[in-house]
């Protein structure tokens, strides 16, 4: 088992950067308003439109001038004025005609009925009105330079128009750009007519590229508002289904924290199938572990004083009582009861710092293969080398092959320690004590069986409590700690696996105690 090391300063680490500091909802509302805003942009994009289609109308209008003073040059009077009047009517153009000396002479709206109405201040719809301010804004936003307003002169002569004179200094069509007080363009082209001076002046009001730009303008902006609007409520939406949940957990966990309520329900947000109720149900679990792990510590912590409090009562007592005890006989089992407190003492602190250590040690530790017969087979050795089996007979079966299991060797180790212990002081002199190992490819099973009392159905559990210890009269009190096979139990389930109590499977007085793990290849599958 690995360790991953996590640095809280790392912005990476929760992949938000310098967006911590806004809440949830914002980063929603903004990640998804932000591509409608590009989008929005697009109004302003518009404007470059507008400026091609004017491009294109300024050709067309230089052509319309040149082409129509061609036709003009060296017509008679009679025929000039029919040719403005129907070109006029079927480009929807207002022509007029100026003399060598500049002055008027003939006019298509007032040779014919005019073939187009610029429309007048003032009659403008609703509609209208608010679109011709967008387009003031718009222009303002993106910097679009000014247009001079189309005013018509009062004077008849051609200087009164910019690109008449130019016209008539250069000798070559010239465009001028205006703009009409509706908002529309207004595109005059001046053009020399022959060699004897004439000029022409061509007036055309391009309402259909105004009315092109407002449309598409009105429809983008329509678009983008029910985006908008719809990416707001759905960003709420989905803020509010991501939020809400989250809140509740982290009031939840803080109460956990803060303890004032031992009851405290963690939302586990059954009917969601998502992360948040993955995330929901994990804390749950966790707060479920935490309670009971502090639960346990305090149980434990008033286990241990409880037990420690018997032996330095009577420790105290022995060394109080030796101080005034004269008779040596008295003084030496004085004596012998201070020196057999300590041991127990000892004792109970050594297997309390063992159990102690065991959790944390065991998230930490490295599993690595362990042959559980040969493990099992080298302790029994041991032992018996040492005389710790006393007069017991140990009889193993099931040796022969290798049986493979992932595990911490030292732990394991103190699990085998620990059943033979147990089997040992509760067999009577000279009795079997058989170990059987059995290997089916996905579990590992080993029980220990003695011909000792037994252990009553009703306490087969309560065995595995700590300081819970029922010893044979024949034990000197105070000689085990009643934290043997709680250790052993813990050791197990670190490995994933399980130590239960059963009676012997052949009826006879005893108990079996039976470690059930996964081998080593059930492990690898997995």
């Amino acid at each position: 088992m690995s360790k991953v090391e996590v640095d809280p300063a790392d912005p990476e680490q929760d992949g938000a950067g310098w967006t911590t500091h806004l809440s949830l909802p914002s980063r929603i509302l903004a990640v998804n308003i932000l591509p409608l805003a590009l989008l929005g942009g697009g109004i302003f994009y518009l404007d470059t439109y507008r400026e091609q289609l004017l491009d294109e109308r300024y050709k067309l209008a230089r052509i319309e001038a040149q082409i129509t003073a061609e036709a003009l040059a060296g017509a008679s009077r009679e025929r000039q004025e029919a040719l403005l009047i129907q070109i006029g009517k079927e480009q929807r153009l207002r022509l007029r005609m100026y003399d060598a000396e500049g002055r008027l002479w003939a006019d298509s709206f007032q040779l014919a009925e005019p073939s187009f109405q610029l429309d007048v201040a003032g009659d403008e719809t609703r509609s209208e009105r608010i679109a011709r301010v967008l387009d003031k804004a718009v222009d303002w936003i993106v910097g679009a330079p000014p247009i001079p307003d189309y005013v018509e002169p009062d004077s008849i002569y051609a200087d009164a128009w910019p690109e008449l004179r130019r016209a008539r200094s250069q000798g070559l069509t010239q465009i001028q750009l205006r703009d009409w007080s509706d908002g529309t363009p207004v595109i005059n082209a001046a053009a020399p007519v022959g060699l004897k001076g004439a000029t022409l002046l061509t007036t055309r009001n391009a309402v259909d590229i105004t009315n092109a730009v407002r449309a598409a303008r009105t429809t983008l902006v329509t678009y983008f508002a029910v985006a908008l609007l719809m990416s707001i409520t759905l960003s709420l939406f989905l803020a509010r289904t991501i939020v809400v949940p989250l809140r509740q957990l982290a009031r939840a966990a803080v109460a956990v924290r803060l303890g004032r309520d031992r009851q405290v329900e963690v939302p586990r947000l059954p009917a969601r199938r998502d992360e948040i109720g993955r995330l929901a149900r994990a804390i749950s679990d966790m707060s479920a572990a935490l309670r009971q792990r502090i639960d346990a510590v305090e149980h434990f912590a008033a286990d241990v004083a409880h037990e420690i409090k018997n032996p330095l009562a009577s420790l105290r007592s022995a060394m109080e009582s030796l101080g005034r005890v004269e008779d040596p006989e008295l003084r030496r089992q004085l004596t012998e009861i201070a020196s057999h407190d300590v041991r127990r003492i000892d004792r109970l602190v050594t297997d309390i710092a063992d159990a102690s250590r065991i959790d944390a040690e065991m998230t930490r530790a490295t599993f690595e293969p362990v042959d559980l017969a040969m493990l099992v087979t080298n302790i029994v050795g041991s032992r018996a080398d040492r005389a710790e089996n006393e007069e017991a007979q140990i009889v193993l079966s099931g040796m022969e092959q290798r049986a493979m299991i992932m595990g911490v060797p030292a732990r394991l180790e103190r699990v085998v320690e620990n059943l033979l212990d147990n089997a040992v002081s509760f067999s009577p002199p000279g009795a079997r004590i058989a170990i059987a190992l059995r290997d089916d490819g996905e579990r590992v099973v080993m029980t220990v069986c003695d011909h000792g009392p037994g252990i009553p159905e009703d306490a087969r559990e309560k065995v595995f409590q700590r300081f819970h210890s029922v010893r044979p009269d024949a034990e000197a009190f105070g000689d085990h700690s009643g934290l043997g096979l709680a250790i052993a139990r813990t050791i197990a389930a670190a490995h994933d696996g399980t130590l239960t109590a059963h009676a012997r499977p052949d009826g006879e007085s005893g108990a079996c105690l039976r470690l059930d793990l996964p081998s080593a290849r059930s492990r690898v599958k997995s």
